[in-house]
């Protein structure tokens, strides 16, 4: 996807700078802010569960968790306000010219897949969650902290590379 929308914006530069314009800037930020902040909380689980401390883990796994689904608020409150605003690619697309909907298009595969992962990540991190408050903690339970937690970071890694490139653009 990261390609696709390389190729195609070398292809339209000004249909996508006019698209990237339209989109919630703020809403992005407050979203990249809540998902750097959750990529703190969750170093901190994987540090406390090396040192044991599987019930502070636990609450640095919540407290991730929490962030995450505010992530996904965040991102409801935008998708509704882009459709309202026309901003769905199909009938009654707003914008113009047309290689705008291309923009929107990868904007809203790529914010979908991502989202999508975010909310398998979340059930992962309460699947952990569980297993550390159910089970005497052991270093198995710690490699299970921490591959659930590098799967966290891929996703925000992911949104790291999605925030310039589907909101910062055209805005200097």
């Amino acid at each position: 996807l990261l390609v696709c929308y390389a190729v195609y914006r070398y292809q339209y530069p000004a249909a996508f700078l006019v698209a990237a314009r339209e989109t919630d800037v703020v809403f992005g930020t407050i979203n990249a802010v809540l998902l750097l902040t959750s990529s703190m909380t969750v170093a901190l689980a994987v540090r406390m569960s090396r040192a044991g401390q599987a019930h502070l883990s636990g609450y640095a796994l919540l407290a991730t968790v929490a962030l995450g689904l505010a992530f996904l608020v965040v991102k409801a409150f935008e998708y509704s306000g882009d459709i309202g605003d026309g901003l769905f690619p199909g009938p009654g697309f707003r914008l113009g010219p047309p290689q705008t909907q291309i923009f929107w298009s990868l904007y809203w595969i790529m914010t979908g897949v991502h989202a999508l992962h975010l909310i398998v990540g979340i059930g992962v991190l309460v699947t952990v969650f569980a297993l550390l408050r159910r089970a005497a903690f052991d270093s198995r339970r710690n490699t299970i902290v921490e591959g659930s937690c590098l799967y966290w970071h891929f996703v925000d890694i992911v949104w790291i590379f999605l925030y310039p490139l589907l909101y910062l653009p055209g805005r200097s």
